[in-house]
């Protein structure tokens, strides 16, 4: 095992990672940038680096400075968390080049699976299904006309580089096609330095479903189960839950094997989650890979029993699996949401500030909170970053009972000073439609539209 890691990452992620290495007796060195020197977060850390200004593209995005700390303070491996650096091909080789061991994939894999149309190729020939529409790249407008005639409308265009709905648009017929086509390249350029684009049939009312995949360098790969990540706004996900309600054991068993099949085709190691759209005919559809630790793994923690970072650590350590698919054994019902400082009934406004209260009761309803979060009273949420102050999760043996331990927390939550969509989760949690399990991509249950 490693002696000394670096966590290339802030916040909520760097204080989970500090602690499973806390675990395995590996030593935590940190980074920040100037604006986050100080951060009581930073307490979890043997040592921290500070890589610059407090603009991203200065500090937490300089490849050349983080892997310099790792190698100025003898570490042997680098955490890349989530966001900033984590799914960068580029980064990863740099990692390798230096002989630094990259917690992640192979950057070759990265590579591949970091551009949407090459992932789908990937996939189509390893005989995963994926949603109908243009091979490859659009070479022009008239391209994206002729594949949008052939798939039917509507159809969406999507940045091969892109990410959070940039770079999409959605099309009804050939003349907003041909005005889109423009925007969407245009946003796509600008956002990822790619214009490119591709086209895929637009599946409305669909169920946005992803299964946890993890690889060791052996051609050992199992799946820890899938996670329901519908319940959206603008491509970014709010809730997320363990089983889906939607899926019978047969599709659930399919899909796991479906996903595992994706990773060893690709050789993937470590890991990966493999994002499906189920159609409203109950077809499953493959849409993306992240090739990286998900922001919401803690659900598939809570239902599985195993503690992803640790086999992250244990993988990148050159170790094997400890545990074959049939040891994986998914128990109860998992909910997450994330609370976010942003005020849900002004548009999602960033509401940065200081916390001048910060509690989450544990001890309620019939199953068990888990609080992941790097915040706690006092402390003051940057306007520099992402807004997730906390994730709260619920387990419970039932859905019922995973969603009334979360209304439970929530009700009694106290978080003050800033605003929060504390009151988004209550409504979506206590709707009707979340209850039911009927809701899909298209809106958010129990909240309204005007609000969106």
């Amino acid at each position: 095992m490693f002696r000394r890691l670096l966590i290339a990452n802030r916040g909520e992620v760097a204080v989970r990672v500090a602690r499973a290495c806390r675990d395995l007796g590996i030593s935590p060195v940190g980074v920040a940038s100037e604006s986050d020197l100080g951060a009581r977060w930073l307490a979890c850390m043997d040592d921290v680096v500070c890589l610059g200004p407090s603009a991203s593209r200065e500090s937490y995005l300089r490849m050349d400075r983080v892997v310099q700390a790792a190698l100025q303070q003898g570490c042997a491996a680098l955490h890349p968390g989530w966001g900033f650096l984590s799914e960068n091909p580029r980064f990863a080789a740099l990692c390798e080049q230096h002989g630094v061991t990259f917690v992640g994939p192979p950057s070759t894999a990265m590579d591949v699976m970091g551009r949407k149309a090459p992932a789908k190729a990937a996939m189509r020939a390893a005989g995963v299904p994926v949603i109908p529409g243009s091979i490859g790249l659009l070479a022009s407008v008239d391209e994206a006309v002729a594949c949008a005639r052939e798939a039917g409308y509507p159809v969406i265009l999507k940045a091969d580089a892109g990410g959070g709905g940039r770079g999409m648009r959605k099309c009804f017929d050939e003349a907003q096609l041909r005005a889109a086509f423009v925007q969407a390249s245009a946003e796509a350029e600008s956002a990822f330095g790619s214009g490119a684009l591709y086209l895929e049939k637009y599946l409305e009312g669909g169920r946005h479903i992803e299964v946890q995949v993890m690889a060791d360098r052996f051609g050992n790969c199992i799946h820890v189960g899938e996670r329901e990540c519908s319940v959206q706004r603008n491509h970014q996900k709010l809730v997320e839950e363990s089983p889906s309600p939607v899926l019978d054991a047969a599709t659930r068993a399919r899909i796991g094997e479906i996903a595992v099949r994706a990773a060893r085709s690709i050789g993937y190691v470590g890991a990966g989650t493999i994002e499906f759209l189920r159609a409203d005919d109950g077809a499953i559809y493959f849409m993306e890979m992240n090739t990286r630790l998900q922001v919401e793994h803690g659900v598939s923690e809570l239902v599985s029993g195993l503690d992803l970072v640790h086999l992250q650590l244990q993988v990148a350590a050159n170790g094997r699996l400890p545990i074959a698919q049939p040891a994986v054994k998914l128990a109860g019902s998992a909910i997450e949401v994330r609370i976010n400082a942003e005020d849900p009934a002004n548009g999602f406004r960033p509401s940065p500030g200081t916390l001048t209260a910060f509690e989450f009761p544990r001890d309620l309803g019939p199953g068990t909170i888990r609080v992941d979060t790097h915040m706690q009273a006092g402390d003051s949420v940057s306007p520099h970053y992402d807004s997730l102050i906390a994730k709260v999760l619920a387990h419970a043996p039932t859905r019922e009972g995973a969603i009334e331990t979360l209304l439970a927390c929530l009700r009694r939550a106290r978080v003050e000073g800033v605003a929060t969509t504390l009151p988004l989760h209550l409504a979506v949690l206590d709707s009707r439609e979340f209850r039911a399990g009927t809701y899909d991509t298209r809106s958010i249950p129990g909240w309204p539209a005007s609000a969106r």
